[in-house]
């Protein structure tokens, strides 16, 4: 198995002791099949036991290894150390306060998700005696492409609308409200649409797109808040226009 030499370049900061963040490079021996976060492990492992930053999974699911990789935001399990040069940098994720190193404070986000009820809200209450709710092949086609979201927060990295205005309640967000505004078994949609379509919401978004250019899932958050954008403007006319029609 071939390997080569890569310079790692962490960004530390540890709050307690640090003024502000400093990069410190390490000198690692890469198997070519290595990810980025395989160099981290080993960095931890056997080169400086108080780096700390997030992992679990170490396979795309658990979304918890997301940091800027010279300069972009990429899970650390699927950044493949071939496709870089011989030096890397690796930093948190921007837009989120650093809380030490490689980890961020994601509460706002946390927040923000469960702002937008992403659970099922049936439409009636129904006893358990009768069943399971079920569902035709073609409405789940309608929005499973919205339940592949493993919360990485990629995505907030990458929107430039979060980093200027962090009331803007975010692309994952207001894709899982879309998620499951599509779902045919939901009757949540107008507890959603107050927090999705508030000013907060879907309409700070300005489609640059990198949303959807960095999810390592291919959910296309910036495709779903254009869905909500269009559902929302017909609710408006809906409701100004031809009061008249039923939702």
């Amino acid at each position: 198995m071939s390997e080569r030499q890569i310079q790692i370049e962490v960004l530390r900061y540890n709050p307690e002791t640090d003024i502000e963040p400093t990069i410190q490079a390490y000198t690692v021996s890469c198997l070519n099949e290595w990810v980025v976060l395989d160099a981290l492990n080993y960095i931890k492992d056997n080169l400086d036991a108080t780096l700390s930053y997030r992992w679990s999974c170490h396979m795309a699911v658990c979304g918890s290894c997301g940091m800027m990789i010279n300069g972009e935001p990429k899970l650390a399990c699927k950044a493949f150390i071939h496709e870089y040069s011989d030096r890397i940098r690796v930093e948190p994720l921007v837009h989120f306060p650093i809380k030490r190193d490689l980890i961020t404070d994601i509460e706002d986000f946390i927040a923000k998700f469960a702002s937008v009820k992403p659970y099922l809200i049936p439409k009636e209450k129904r006893p358990i005696s009768d069943g399971e709710y079920q569902q035709k092949p073609e409405d789940l086609l309608k929005f499973k492409q919205y339940t592949l979201c493993i919360n990485c927060m990629l995505c907030y990295s990458a929107c430039p609308k979060y980093g200027l205005v962090p009331e803007f309640i975010g692309p994952a967000a207001i894709s899982i409200a879309h998620r499951y505004n599509q779902d045919s078994r939901d009757g949540g949609r107008h507890h959603r649409q107050e927090i999705i379509a508030s000013s907060e919401g879907v309409w700070e978004c300005s489609f640059v797109g990198a949303c959807s250019e960095v999810c390592p899932k291919h959910v296309d958050p910036a495709g779903a808040l254009q869905q909500v954008k269009l559902a929302s403007t017909i609710d408006w006319y809906r409701e100004h226009l031809m009061p008249w029609v039923k939702k």
